[in-house]
């Protein structure tokens, strides 16, 4: 499935909930209840994403040329805001990582609905994906 497509799902999963930002909420906790969590050995210093709020661990592997990403956090608002992140990037080339628009972010309200500090730490653990994936670019 591509992103995109990805994306668009996403969109109406939370446009089932119209304007309420609780049962959003909640629905985002319950994507990071799902969450593939990352093996305890790959919770170390280097994998934490910079700039958010709790912790974030982030891994990343290309595997037969996808990028496959694992995450866990301490906060479950955040562990839901990675949670839909490796939904829409992992298993996708990094090519198309590193060019994803991913305007479901916006479409859905996500960054206006957050708080300043958990906006920005949703900034950077796009940023670290996508850093992550342009390593495997040629």
């Amino acid at each position: 499935m591509t992103i995109e497509a990805i994306e668009k799902e996403i969109i109406e999963e939370f446009e089932l909930f119209g304007d309420d930002w609780e049962g959003k909420y909640e629905h985002l906790i319950d994507l990071g209840k799902s969450l593939p969590l990352i093996k305890e050995e790959l919770k170390t210093e280097e994998n934490i994403i910079k700039g958010c709020q709790s912790r974030v661990w982030l891994n990343s592997e290309l595997i037969n040329g996808k990028m496959v990403y694992t995450a866990d956090a301490d906060a479950i608002i955040t562990k839901g805001m990675v949670a839909i992140l490796v939904r829409v990037l992992s298993n996708q080339k990094p090519e198309d990582i590193v060019r994803a628009e991913l305007k479901f972010v916006d479409v859905i309200g996500l960054k206006e609905h957050l708080s300043p500090t958990r906006a920005n730490g949703l900034v950077s653990m796009i940023n670290k994906m996508k850093t992550e994936a342009l390593a495997f670019v040629n």
